[in-house]
């Protein structure tokens, strides 16, 4: 059993020396895309904070369908918190939302909590 995962902690190791620096970062972003975060991203009028979105596990690019190229704007899914108090209250629920990468100010972080 101790040689089992003393070759196994080799093999790991070579494989991340081995890796380039980007694709060890694609192993890393495919794991927490597979596991998920607790997402945050917040919308701005100006100064102003006027649209929180909580518990997204990603936010994505939007590619095209023939062309495969990337769209100028993001997508994901969470909840919508209407009163930007961090939690899941009742009556708010997951949506849908877009925004551009253009013209709308966000900030995507983790959530503190």
């Amino acid at each position: 059993m101790r040689r089992l995962v003393l070759v196994t902690l080799a093999a790991a190791t070579l494989f991340s020396v081995a890796c380039t620096q980007e694709a060890q970062n694609q192993i890393g972003r495919s794991i927490q895309n597979w596991t998920g975060t607790n997402g945050v991203i917040d919308i701005y009028a100006g100064e102003k904070l006027v649209m929180r979105f909580i518990k997204i596990d990603k936010l994505s690019t939007a590619l095209g369908t023939d062309d495969g190229l990337p769209r100028p704007y993001r997508f994901g899914y969470g909840v919508l918190d209407e009163n930007q108090n961090f939690q899941v209250d009742p009556g708010e629920r997951k949506l849908y939302f877009e925004v551009s990468d253009f013209a709308t100010p966000y900030v995507f972080y983790e959530s503190p909590r």
